[in-house]
Order: structure tokens, then sequence, then C-alpha cells
């Protein structure tokens, strides 16, 4: 048993060396996007958002803040524009603002139909 994982283990550290010696994965390296630049760990870091997000999924409708939805929604959308525009073109970056967007419009438009609708039950049309 120990025999196997000791075979498994050279077996990936060879592939592993061998990857990183690639043409590809150089390349990946020194990409003007890649892991060596703020361009990769930025958006990384930025996931962070949309998980927060995602757990907002479960909150409350009237524990949601308007105010901070409509920020995250527009700061996602923005900054998921600007990542097209800028030198070298983000497309990590773009991919987890546009989720921040999304994940920020959800939750406003939860927030937005909690709002009518205690309005409609304040206000009943007779």
């Amino acid at each position: 048993s120990s025999r196997v994982l000791w075979t498994l283990a050279v077996t990936q550290f060879k592939r592993a060396r061998y990857m990183a010696s690639s043409a590809k994965f150089k390349a990946f390296l020194n990409h003007p996007a890649g892991p060596k630049t703020i361009h990769f760990w930025a958006p990384f870091g930025k996931w962070a958002l949309v998980v927060a997000g995602l757990a907002d999924l479960n909150r409350p409708a009237d524990k949601i803040s308007l105010n901070q939805s409509a920020v995250l929604t527009a700061t996602g959308f923005i900054w998921a524009r600007y990542s097209t525009q800028i030198i070298p073109v983000n497309y990590s970056l773009m991919t987890v603002n546009f989720f921040v967007g999304l994940t920020g419009l959800y939750s406003m438009t939860r927030r937005i139909k909690y709002d009518m609708e205690q309005k409609s039950q304040d206000h009943p049309v007779a």
C-alpha cells in the first residue's frame, strides 16, 4: 500500500515537473495577466464578494441593504466593462465582476419586491 502511494507520488511529481517546463505553462506564468501580476490575484480575491453575495440568498429580504446591493450591482457591471477595455484584457476580472453585479442585482430585486409587497399590504386596494 505504501509502495503504491510512493509510486503515485513520484509519478505526479514527474508530471508536475514536466508541466512546469512546458511552453504552455511558461507562457501562462509570464503572461501580462498571469500569476506573477496583480491582474491575476485581484480577481482571485474578489470571488469572496461573489461568495458573500451567494450567502445572502438565504438572508431574509427585509435584512438586505438596498444601498449595498445597488452599489455592488453598479460596480460589478462597470468594472466588468472596464476589464474589457484595459490592456491586457483581463477576462478573469471581467468574469468575477459580472458575477458580483449579478449577485448584487438579484439581492436588490429581492429587496425591492419585498418593499413593494409590504407597501401593498399596508395600503390594500379596495
